[in-house]
């Protein structure tokens, strides 16, 4: 009798593509990774900033009376209107409370995460303007600290006074507890204006419905009467953050294309072409 003869199988071979796939992932994951270093970057510099400009509440009221000066000469001193209207009406209060807590530091990631993925061509001079933007407006806060209403007198902190509502307390949006770690006398510029005009154009940009662009419109006009009813920021507060994120927008070459032809308007409106930053 013959002895059995055993049969070699050969070793598993494992495809090529899914081995090629997984060494591929951390390449892919680096570029979000360095955006996220950057975006915390910033937001560190941001904070960081906010806090030096912190010192001189004499200097900081005597700007804010200087710029509530310009409003009445320019006849738009809507502060004390505006803030009294919403005064006892308790879901405006809330409202216009969670409004400005909440939306600056939750839509602008959002929409910055959605032109992230929209590629490179969208989302870098999209991210540059909003880089340039802020860090203009840290060295307003160092150079012309200015108290906002609620600190001058005669108007109403409605945060303060809807504090049982949500987790602020008498220090802007900052959590109870946590006043000492934000800048209360940076109201010059509003970047809670300013981020809301750059949310409003690059959404309007990538808009494909009017009612879209509307909308992304109404969120800017929205945040500029909540940082004002709220006493939070003057009227000029608002006006040049706006006018600040335009210019740093027209910077970075963050530009919807208008005039669609009648062929085109079934795709999104695109951004003017930009260099890498």
């Amino acid at each position: 009798m013959s002895a059995p003869t055993l049969e070699r199988t050969a070793p598993a071979v494992v495809p090529a593509a899914p081995v090629a796939r997984v060494l591929r992932a951390p390449l892919r994951a680096l570029p979000a990774a360095r955006e996220l270093l950057l975006l915390a970057l910033l937001y560190v510099g941001y904070t960081t900033s906010r806090l030096l400009a912190d010192g001189d509440v004499a200097e900081a009221r005597r700007h804010a009376r200087q710029v509530l000066s310009v409003e009445r000469f320019l006849d738009i001193d809507v502060e004390h209107v505006l803030n009294d209207a919403v005064l006892h009406v308790r879901w405006l209060e809330v409202g216009a409370a969670y409004w400005y807590a909440v939306l600056h530091y939750v839509v602008t990631p959002a929409v910055l995460l959605l032109v992230w993925r929209r590629g490179p061509a969208v989302y870098r001079p999209a991210r540059r303007a909003l880089v340039l933007a802020t860090a203009a407006a840290l060295v307003g806060f160092l150079l012309f600290p200015t108290a906002p209403p609620r600190l001058l007198g005669g108007y109403t902190d409605v945060l303060d006074a809807t504090s049982a509502w949500g987790w602020w307390g008498a220090h802007a949006s900052a959590p109870r507890g946590l006043g000492g770690a934000t800048n209360e006398l940076a109201a010059m510029p509003s970047m809670h204006v300013g981020w809301a005009v750059w949310v409003a154009l690059v959404l309007a940009g990538l808009a494909r419905h009017r009612w879209q662009r509307a909308a992304a419109y109404a969120y800017a006009v929205g945040t500029l009467l909540v940082v004002v009813v709220t006493a939070n920021h003057w009227l000029l507060d608002g006006v040049v953050g706006g006018a600040l994120m335009l210019a740093a927008l027209g910077v970075a070459g963050v530009a919807p294309v208008a005039g669609r032809t009648t062929a085109s308007r079934r795709t999104p409106i695109s951004f003017a072409q930009a260099r890498t930053f």
